[in-house]
């Protein structure tokens, strides 16, 4: 007890000025190392500022020139989708123009096949394979090639259109995309450091395992728009060989049918020619006929008249063998009766082998009147299938350039 209550033990005069002299040395020793921190935070403060400012400045920078990369790429893409868009819209009016050509070639060949099909209806020696069927075969021929390759340029200008639309697709694509990176970097280019809606994110120093690099990014959008510029310059190739083909086919359609009619019209003149000679042979051959049958008729009518004579001979020379005893004599009239019998009836014989021949000739005429009449409907048959049925029909084609 006595120890806790003893008195704290007494410093020196020396110790107590050591000890003030030790408590200033540490004040100003800390207070000058405090000064020289101030003075190194305020300069680091100030450093960190302009580094700051001038990255925040390049930073900025760099996002004006990646702007205006997404302008420069956005604004080409736009002109590429705009050119690919036309050129597509173009393509469908020349895919409209040769599917009328298509649908026009139907009714010529319908009408050249109801032709040739009209011409097997010719009978006789007029079923023949002439210049019009050779031309009918031709024309088609011709038609049917033309729809082929109609339809092959159909198809191919199909697959076009198709190409066209997966190159807008593509383009459009891209520009949605270079939109969105367009609105993104806009909103980070107007940010301040007093903007309210800034904050802290996490996880953003990362790079995302999708990213490109500049070099990429341009090659998406270049090759898009080689692309689109390949699938142009391919329509406008096609346009022209559509222009050229349709062109061509018209040409072709219309100058074969042009050889086809005129060769109806040669072929009908020749046939109209051929019946107007067998009417006029028929006429010959009728005059002709009445001519024999007149000339029959006076051949029997001289084999009756021969009759009288001959009887009246007959009769004399029965007559004159009643004569009695020697005046049955063969004299000279007796000579002459006999020789006018046999006159007669040689003359007679000679009549009836002439009406024969007349008679085998008038069968022979009547026989060529009715071949001359049937070949006459046979080319009067010809004329109603060559000039009626197939030349007003195809008096209908209408060949047009689409």
């Amino acid at each position: 007890m006595a120890k806790l209550l003893q008195a704290p033990p007494k410093f020196l005069p020396p110790e107590w000025h050591i000890a003030n002299k030790t408590q200033y040395a540490s004040a100003e020793s800390q207070r000058s190392r405090s000064e020289r921190l101030v003075a190194e935070s305020q300069r680091l403060v100030d450093e960190i500022e302009k580094t700051t400012q001038k990255t925040q400045s390049d930073v900025n920078k760099k996002i004006e020139q990646r702007l205006d990369e997404i302008k420069f790429w956005k604004q080409e893409l736009d002109d590429k989708l705009e050119q690919v868009f036309n050129e597509t819209e173009v393509l469908l009016t020349f895919k409209t123009r040769l599917e009328k050509a298509l649908e026009s070639c139907k009714e010529p060949l319908f009408i050249a096949q109801e032709c040739l099909l009209n011409r097997q209806r010719r009978v006789g020696i007029d079923l023949v394979h002439d210049e019009v069927e050779r031309e009918l075969i031709k024309e088609v021929e011709v038609l049917q090639g033309i729809m082929a390759l109609l339809e092959r340029t159909l198809e191919q200008t199909n697959e076009q259109i198709r190409l066209n639309r997966s190159a807008k697709y593509n383009l459009e694509m891209d520009l949605k995309d270079k939109f969105t990176a367009l609105t993104i970097d806009n909103y980070c280019s107007n940010l301040t450091n007093n903007t309210p809606d800034i904050r802290y994110a996490r996880n953003v120093l990362k790079v995302e395992g999708n990213s490109v690099s500049p070099e990429d990014w341009v090659d998406f959008s270049n090759v898009n728009v080689e692309k689109a510029d390949k699938q142009r310059n391919n329509s406008l190739m096609l346009r022209a060989l559509i222009d050229r083909i349709l062109s061509q086919t018209a040409s072709d359609m219309r100058k074969q049918c042009e050889t086809v009619n005129i060769a109806f019209k040669n072929r009908v003149k020749e046939t109209k020619d051929a019946k107007n000679k067998l009417e006029i042979h028929l006429a010959k051959v009728m005059d002709e006929i009445t001519s024999q049958e007149k000339n029959i008729a006076a051949l029997k009518k001289a084999i009756i008249d021969k009759e009288g004579p001959a009887k009246v001979a007959h009769t004399r020379l029965e007559t004159r063998t009643h004569r009695p005893n020697v005046e049955l004599c063969r004299d000279m009239v007796q000579y002459r009766l006999i020789s006018e019998v046999q006159e007669i009836t040689n003359n007679i014989q000679r009549l009836k082998d002439t009406l024969a021949q007349a008679e085998v000739e008038l069968k022979g005429l009547s026989r060529r009147q009715l071949s001359l009449e049937e070949e006459i409907q046979v080319k009067e048959n010809t004329l109603y299938i060559d000039e009626v049925l197939c030349m007003q029909m195809r008096e209908s084609i209408s060949i047009n350039n689409f």
